[in-house]
């Protein structure tokens, strides 16, 4: 049974190879007119989920990102609403599903600074050091994001079974 599960969460998360995608700061302005950049946040996991009003598998995982921004003090949830014709349906929207995590009004140039976006949601990853850990295309919970950070923290005796080791 604990393979399964194992299996399953492998399965939830792309891991991404060595190198697959270079650590580059990315610099944000949120709703708020706050600046945000990835070397901002040297020390903690970096989430970012880009997402729109209109797709049913992102409204279903916003609960599990509110959930893990406010309650973990190592993780910063960043939402890049995409997609959007009036950005203020998007605020209000933002505003109706209580998210508390910084909203950045996206477009594919401010996506371009993380990585392709072919569908969504998709969300990436970085590790506390700032390097890409992993990336998803689809949805994604609270546990199998929580269940990827432990396997793969430095303070980790190894990770996830399957998972590739990263260079130091």
């Amino acid at each position: 049974m604990m393979r399964g599960i194992v299996a399953a969460l492998l399965c939830l998360l792309v891991w991404l190879p060595s190198g697959a995608l270079a650590a580059k700061d990315f610099v944000f302005t949120d709703s708020n007119g706050r600046r945000l950049a990835l070397s901002d946040y040297r020390g903690k996991w970096v989430l970012i989920n880009f997402w729109a009003t209109w797709c049913p598998p992102c409204l279903k995982e916003i609960p599990d990102l509110v959930s893990l921004h406010e309650s973990r003090k190592d993780v910063v949830v960043i939402g890049v609403a995409m997609e959007y014709q009036n950005p203020r349906t998007v605020l209000e929207f933002v505003n109706s599903l209580s998210i508390t995590y910084p909203i950045v009004l996206g477009n594919r140039k401010i996506a371009s600074q993380i990585g392709p976006i072919s569908m969504l949601p998709t969300t990436y990853l970085f590790d506390p050091t700032g390097q890409p850990a992993a990336y998803k295309v689809g949805l994604v919970s609270r546990e199998s994001l929580e269940a990827f950070m432990q396997g793969n923290s430095s303070s980790s005796r190894g990770g996830l079974p399957g998972s590739r080791s990263r260079k130091p």
